[in-house]
């Protein structure tokens, strides 16, 4: 066959001979065409300003699998089904990537469920608001992800990546379905509804900002799910698949097929809205005394289930991925079963010392803090708009639909840039998005008024245009961090060895993130107090966010030449 000659006669190619391959084979669709012959390539590599040490090498089953689909594409003889084979990625890499793509679908279903719900639940519930957010993320969600943190590196240290991984989204799943079942059917029981609002009432003019984190403990129960539910995003998410994702996956591959699972996770989030519309439906025609605590059970049995499918999927990703060594090198699965004795202390010293982790840290705290900034606000107009469980619910169902549906072009616009203009340009674009969208949204905040005739000429009212200039500047922003933001934060643990991808993971993603949030929190609640409410602390809120962004944008400058300089010298060592 083609593939045999090219390989008994790889020395002897002309510069043409070589070229007239490498067509045929770019137009079978694979960009590793110039990989099947390194030697005779040099010439053409000039051409194009490549350096030839730097292609990279094939396996012989895979430079025979190329030869066999350059013939197929070289001989004009092989019919639709052949050219479609031929651009199919190799029977090893589907093997891993799709049980990869199907968890991560999965996983996001269930937390744009959980996101929806936990926000439903503190916002709507007596007594309480979204000014409660603030004062959830920094008294309660922080102190839970460091202390999850020290329960995770003693985890780590004690079992293996498997049982770690199994045990955590077990305990997941058996929190949101004994919440359902159990814990919301008898909260009007376990709330000391009476003992706070006794507390509220006796409470002088001058602390009456108090009411806010009192919610929390007259709600603590649903302040223990919001925060779970964030847990969900950070540890499962962002900790548990990502870790694991990168442990199997190469550079290469992750630049190929991790904007591909974010194209995959956005039809989740459409799913997901989808469903959580329709069981707001089932709840308008529901006779139940109290039809939120039915829907409760269908959204958290929603989660179980796609948490169950994450097991079995990861379960054979153990038994037929790992084990297969065309699939996962050996190298990477001793990897994983390599145990660190660093303690929590010796990990912050050491990330303190580490500039790429640092600036990584940086990325995560300012996208936190500015999310937090213009969120809060939006959540403060959504109640006003939808006060009823129903209906805030609802109209969560249709936001996550449209988040998912705009990533989903945010994925396929990603693809391109990561293609044409590389890891730093991807790490720009949404700091970027959210500069422009939050300067937009807090504009029509500040300047409200001079825009009256239009929000008239518009046929709607002041809050709706905030609620939907809100909703739009949420979905963009969260758009171009799903797409982008997100597989590059991946991406730059890659190069990092082993003990800083598991200690260096797990301090940025589980402290990192709430820690940005709760810095956007400690700021808010200082404005509260400083000049008496959220409103009128608009003004400071926006200039804080853009000097945050301002921080973010050197942190990515910063990182693109060290991850530059990391990937140029793993190559080198390859």
């Amino acid at each position: 066959g083609l593939g045999g000659r090219l390989r008994a006669h790889a020395y002897d190619c002309t510069y043409m001979r070589v070229l007239r391959l490498t067509a045929a084979l770019c137009l079978a669709g694979h960009a590793h065409a110039l990989a099947l012959a390194r030697a005779p390539v040099a010439p053409l590599a000039a051409a194009y300003g490549m350096r030839p040490q730097a292609m990279p090498r094939l396996a012989p089953a895979r430079s025979a699998q190329l030869s066999m689909q350059a013939a197929a594409a070289g001989d004009g003889k092989g019919g639709p089904l052949a050219k479609l084979r031929a651009k199919l990625p190799p029977p090893a890499e589907l093997k891993k990537v799709t049980p990869l793509g199907a968890m991560f679908f999965f996983i996001l279903f269930a937390y744009t469920i959980l996101r929806d719900t936990k926000d439903v639940l503190v916002v709507t519930a007596p007594g309480s608001g979204a000014e409660i957010i603030p004062f959830l993320k920094t008294y309660v969600n922080l102190p839970g992800a460091i202390g999850f943190t020290v329960f995770y590196s003693w985890l780590s240290n004690k079992f293996s990546q498997q049982q770690v991984f199994t045990g955590l989204v077990s305990t997941f799943i058996a929190f949101f379905t004994l919440f359902a079942f159990v814990i919301y059917p008898n909260a009007a029981a376990l709330h000391p509804t009476a003992a706070v609002d006794g507390i509220v009432a006796a409470l002088p003019a001058a602390l009456a900002g108090l009411s806010a984190p009192l919610a929390i403990i007259r709600n603590w129960t649903y302040a223990v799910f919001y925060t779970m539910a964030e847990l969900w995003g950070s540890v499962v998410v962002s900790l548990l698949f990502w870790g694991f994702a990168n442990q199997v996956t190469k550079v290469e591959e992750a630049k190929r097929y991790y904007p591909l699972f974010g194209l995959g996770a956005n039809v989740a989030l459409i799913f997901s809205g989808l469903y959580v519309r329709f069981v707001s439906g089932l709840r308008r025609t529901s006779t139940a005394a109290d039809p939120w605590a039915g829907s409760l059970k269908l959204l958290m049995g929603g989660v179980s289930a796609a948490g169950l499918v994450v097991l079995a999927l990861f379960q054979y990703m153990q038994k037929k991925v790992m084990t297969d060594p065309e699939c996962v090198p050996p190298s990477a699965v001793k990897q994983s079963k390599t145990k660190t004795s660093m303690g929590i202390k010796e990990s912050a010293a050491y990330l303190a010392s580490s500039p790429y982790i640092r600036d990584l840290a940086t990325l995560v705290i300012c996208y936190g803090m500015s999310i937090n900034i213009v969120e809060v606000s939006w959540k403060a107009k959504l109640k006003a708009a939808f006060p009823n469980p129903n209906d805030y619910s609802e109209f969560m169902g249709a936001f996550s639909s449209c988040t998912g549906a705009v990533t989903l072009f945010m994925m396929l616009a990603g693809q391109r840039i990561f293609k044409y203009f590389g890891w730093g340009a991807a790490a720009l674009v949404t700091p970027t998005m959210l500069f422009i969208t939050g300067a937009i949204f807090f504009s029509l905040i500040l300047f409200g008024g001079s825009l009256s005739p239009l929000v008239a000429a518009l046929g709607t009212t002041p809050l709706m245009l905030a609620v939907v200039v809100g909703a739009a500047q949420n979905i963009l922003s969260k758009s171009s961090k799903y797409s982008l933001f997100d597989p590059c934060k991946e991406m730059a643990y890659i190069p990092l060895d082993a003990e800083a991808k598991t200690k260096g993971k797990a301090a940025v993603d589980v402290i990192g993130n709430p820690l940005g949030k709760s810095g956007g929190s400690l700021l808010q609640q200082a404005m509260i107090f400083s000049v008496g409410s959220l409103a009128a602390s608009t003004p400071y809120l926006a200039g804080c966010l853009f000097v945050i962004i301002a921080v973010w944008l050197r942190a990515a400058r910063s990182l693109n030449t060290q991850f530059t300089a990391a990937m140029a010298e793993e190559g080198a060592e390859a």
